[in-house]
């Protein structure tokens, strides 16, 4: 009996003319997710997205996994494929769906008919794969209002397609429709949250990460590293910059008033990531700040960070709180992670009563004394480069 997965492409369906750009890039990124399984053939039709395996060992478990890491996709789900015949429906819905209907005690079958020549309407094939899933499994009975599952007969132009329930995806947009931006990645909760939802919003990501050995250790930086495997499970391969930051958090501390060290901290941090950014190709920067959590996430302290950038600055935790952000941490499985106890260059130079309330001007008085442009050089010189694959 062939099957097939079926994708529903949710958000794609609203982008008018430039719709099939949109799912062009989504077959690419299934391709690429799917590439390790086998080989497939691929192709669209009416709203909706046909994996059809070419090798016979295919893995449909796996494949089913990896397409809920696969933005874009709103819902899928495997499918029986039948000939266009009332006959043919009737004889593999029992067969397909025998798994699936031993547990489960009520059921629903919706048809929808996009084949207007097909002899039965929508109404009558519900009624008739009703019917013999009805006489095969004799514990079932119909619900129509709450089944415990609801079997979907589609027919179309070229088959018919019996299936279960859907499954739901990762929604969103295809990562590579919005352009490429640069993530500035720290060790802790919000910033791997903030790259995956700006992922799923179809960035293509780099990333950045400031290390300043001997504060920070060896395991602060592979801490990152798994941090951004997480999310490259949906976004795909992710540049690395591992920036060494030492040098500069030391002369901050030896040229400036301590209760401006994180501002100050975070500006040379936003001018060599716009700088590092730009060499890459990347339109923007995003960082995982959320309103008001701490010193340095004031509004004008974001406004202050915000004066030495050359490009946008995307803060999508920005109106969070940390509840709804560990959720969605916890979801990607970063969160037992982000919470090991490897601190980073942010957390080791806090000064014990941070400036929360800059005033225009003020942060460039306290940074007079720093040699900015010879500082941002040399840790652009000392950057290693690497790839964190899915």
């Amino acid at each position: 009996m062939k099957e097939i997965i079926l994708i529903k492409d949710g958000e794609l369906a609203l982008k008018g003319l430039n719709r099939r750009n949109f799912e062009d890039k989504m077959i690419s990124n299934i391709r690429r997710r799917l590439k390790t399984l086998g080989d497939i053939k691929i192709t669209t039709s009416q709203s909706t997205i046909y994996i059809e395996p070419v090798s016979e060992d295919f893995d449909f478990e796996k494949a089913l996994e990896y397409m809920q890491l696969v933005f874009g996709v709103a819902a899928f789900s495997r499918a029986c494929v039948c000939e266009k015949t009332v006959e043919d429906i009737l004889s593999k819905a029992p067969v397909y769906l025998a798994d699936t209907m031993k547990s489960v005690k009520t059921f629903k079958v919706e048809a929808k008919r996009s084949d207007k020549s097909f002899p039965l309407t929508s109404p009558e094939i519900s009624r008739e794969v009703g019917g013999v899933l009805l006489k095969n499994f004799h514990h079932l009975r119909v619900d129509v209002h709450n089944p415990d599952i609801i079997i979907t007969v589609e027919v179309r132009d070229f088959a018919a397609y019996i299936r279960g329930a859907q499954i739901k995806g990762a929604g969103g947009l295809p990562v590579g429709t919005s352009g490429r931006a640069q993530v500035l990645i720290s060790g802790g909760i919000d910033s791997p949250v903030a790259a995956w939802t700006m992922a799923k919003r179809g960035l293509t990501l780099n990333a950045i990460h400031f290390a300043s050995p001997p504060y920070t250790s060896v395991r602060a930086e592979m801490k990152v590293k798994t941090l951004l495997s997480k999310v490259a499970k949906y976004s795909g391969t992710i540049k690395l910059a591992i920036v060494p930051f030492t040098e500069i958090q030391e002369e901050i501390g030896k040229c400036c008033p301590e209760d401006y060290f994180t501002l100050i901290m975070r500006r040379m941090m936003m001018r060599i990531a716009c700088r590092v950014a730009e060499s890459d190709g990347c339109l923007g920067l995003v960082t995982g700040e959320s309103l008001g959590q701490v010193a340095s996430q004031t509004l004008p302290a974001l406004a202050a960070t915000d004066q030495v950038c050359t490009m946008p600055v995307m803060r999508p935790l920005i109106g969070m709180d940390k509840e709804e952000i560990i959720l969605i941490s916890k979801k990607i499985d970063a969160f037992e992670t982000s919470i090991l106890p490897y601190e980073d260059c942010c957390t080791v130079f806090t000064p014990k009563h941070p400036h929360t309330k800059p005033k225009k001007g003020q942060c460039e008085k306290a940074e007079i004394k720093l040699d900015i442009e010879p500082l941002i050089e040399r840790a652009i010189e000392g950057i290693e480069y690497c790839y964190i694959e899915p």
